[in-house]
């Protein structure tokens, strides 16, 4: 049994403790919310974020983050990108001894195009985390939270320790596999979620599947761009967290970033679709972090270009599919062969 503090009491923080629970740990919930971690002490649910899910008693609650941590052996991070400096700030001087460090947060930076992992190396001093490991994969918090097969990947430099990680979760409806490359890891999980946004879109304009598969398919292709020009192996993207992650997001309606995308496909604004989610869509900052980057990497991302021109730029849904439509012709399988081609020169 160990001791990990969960912090971030969301619908996929919540599911992640329960897998924990699951598998006979001491889980420390951190929430900001006073009534919800009364909630889940009291009545053992967050009916808010995971409506009619009874969580194990191995779950604690909790409303102060010094108490959540205190003597733990492993940080499970489940805050919102945009959060994530604020919480690690707050987390730093409450680290009395090296932990841990896992992240299950899938964003980019603005400005910084930072990862969440170089967020957290660039915040926590390395004299207070054994490791930094990501947590990725094609998972909804709602499947995963009612015990039904999900399959994910943890990567990490260390891999002893991505090892450790592995064999936390790891259960019979959780399973989990490891990668050396986190990069790859992280830009596929945060990249997807513009092509969910994308995805959702052309579903809410009454577009069919035949429009929904190209965008997936040519969507995973800019992905593997922009990630191998930044270090990734472009395998990765053909794994849990490139495909794989594609495919449940762009397809589900748990997906935030498939909503989302559904009601801007209808015509609503952006502000009214934020403010009816109520909860975080990060494929919304990630176009922003990720159209900045592909800028100034000189990396082709149509698709990420024609939703930042809606997202941010006031651009018609209708029109912005129809530019996507009419692109001067290309070769389909050239963009991989010059990506291995690249990768075998290095």
């Amino acid at each position: 049994m160990e001791k990990v503090a969960v912090v971030g009491a969301g619908s996929w923080g919540t599911a992640l403790a329960l897998v924990l629970a699951d598998n006979g740990h001491d889980v420390r919930l951190w929430g900001r919310r006073p009534e919800q971690i009364e909630e889940i002490n009291t009545i053992h649910t967050n009916e808010k974020y995971l409506p009619g899910v009874v969580l194990p008693a191995g779950i604690k609650g909790y409303n102060h983050l010094k108490e959540a941590v205190e003597g733990v052996r492993t940080v499970l991070l489940v805050a919102p990108t945009k959060a994530m400096r604020d919480v690690l700030r707050d987390l730093v001087p409450l680290i009395d001894e090296p932990v841990t460090v896992v992240h299950a947060s899938k964003g980019i930076e603005p400005e910084s195009y930072k990862r969440v992992s170089e967020i957290i190396e660039e915040e926590i001093p390395a004299e207070k985390r054994r490791s930094i490991v990501v947590l990725s994969g094609p998972s909804h918090a709602e499947e995963v939270s009612l015990r039904q097969p999900t399959t994910v990947t943890v990567s990490s430099s260390d891999i002893e320790e991505a090892e450790y990680v592995q064999d936390l979760f790891i259960n019979q409806n959780f399973r989990v596999y490891t990668n050396a490359d986190i990069v790859g890891v992280e830009l596929g999980g945060a990249l997807k979620n513009i092509i969910a946004l994308g995805a959702g879109m052309s579903d809410g304009l009454g577009y069919g599947d035949n429009a929904k598969a190209a965008l997936i398919t040519r969507g995973l292709a800019e992905i593997a761009r922009l990630g191998t020009k930044m270090g990734a192996n472009p395998l990765t993207f053909s794994g849990l967290t490139g495909i794989g992650d594609l495919i449940v997001t762009c397809t589900s309606v748990h997906s935030r970033n498939w909503r989302a995308g559904n009601m801007l496909g209808k015509g609503e604004a952006l502000e009214d679709v934020l403010e009816k989610m109520g909860m975080v869509v990060e494929g919304v900052r990630t176009t922003k972090a990720a159209y900045q980057l592909a800028k100034q990497e000189k990396v082709e991302m149509p698709i990420t270009s024609v939703l930042h021109d809606v997202l941010f730029d006031g651009k018609d849904a209708k029109e912005a599919v129809d530019e996507l439509m009419k692109r001067s012709r290309t070769h389909e399988v050239e963009d991989v062969s010059s990506l291995v081609s690249d990768r075998r020169a290095e």
